[in-house]
Formats: structure tokens, sequence, C-alpha cells
């Protein structure tokens, strides 16, 4: 009994914050949406707007996914759907997992280790979208 986790939990939400605030923030860095700064990166338009769009909803599923795992007040005892919450953060990880490698793959890195040994800021958010996609609100 003493090694047990306690019931509410919220140390995910360390991890869980500083991810969804730098996806979000990127994707308002690139908003408004144009083909010009798509032509920029060498992407289609329609790319470059779903990069767009993934990077604020997975920040902002993030954040809403883990706010529907636990009823924060008694009024919301109603309201408590795990299955939905759990599957919000697993889709935003898995988003951000997929632009990540986007992100890695027009870097055109010379090799593997040079993403691990230079790029590790967007390796660091890989990972991150990783853990929330397989993980999900699990704890």
């Amino acid at each position: 009994m003493l090694n047990r986790i306690p019931e509410f939990c919220l140390s995910h939400w360390l991890w869980r914050i500083p991810l969804a605030i730098v996806f979000i923030q990127q994707g308002l860095d690139k908003w408004p949406v144009d083909a010009e700064t798509a032509a920029d990166w060498g992407l289609p338009l329609v790319v470059w707007t779903f990069v767009v769009f993934g990077e604020l909803g997975a920040g902002i599923g993030l954040i809403i996914g883990g706010s529907l795992t636990k009823p924060w007040l008694p009024i919301l005892k109603r309201c408590y759907i795990p299955d939905v919450g759990d599957a919000l953060t697993r889709f935003s990880g898995i988003t951000m997992c997929c632009i990540m490698t986007g992100v890695i793959w027009i870097g055109e890195p010379a090799s593997f280790m040079d993403v691990l040994l230079y790029d590790n800021l967007h390796v660091l958010l890989w990972v991150g979208g990783l853990f929330f996609g397989l993980r999900g609100n699990r704890i």
C-alpha cells in the first residue's frame, strides 16, 4: 500500500503544459496561413495549412485532453469522460510526432546521429509527442 500512486496526480502537467505551449506558439507564429510562407519552406499550401492547424490543434488538444481526465468540480462529475480525454491526448501526441518528423526531414540531416546530436529540441518535442501518443492519460 505504501508504493501506491495517488489517484489525483498532477505530475503529467509538468510535461504537458510546456509541450502544449511550444506547439501553440509555433502554430501562432505561422499564422496567417499563406502560400508565400509555404513556398519559402518548399511545401505546398495544403501541407502548410495542415502543419499550422496541426500544431495549434495538438497543443490545445493536449491541454483539453488532460483536463478531461478528472472531475475537477463536483458539478462536473456528470461530465467525466475519460475515454474522450485519453483519445484526444493520444491523437494530439501522434500529431506532434508527425509534425516533428516532417520538421526533421525538411532539415535534411546528413545522418541519424546528426539529428540526435544537433537537433535535440526537435527530438525532445518528438519524444514528448510519442510519450503522450503511447501513454495517453494513464498515470
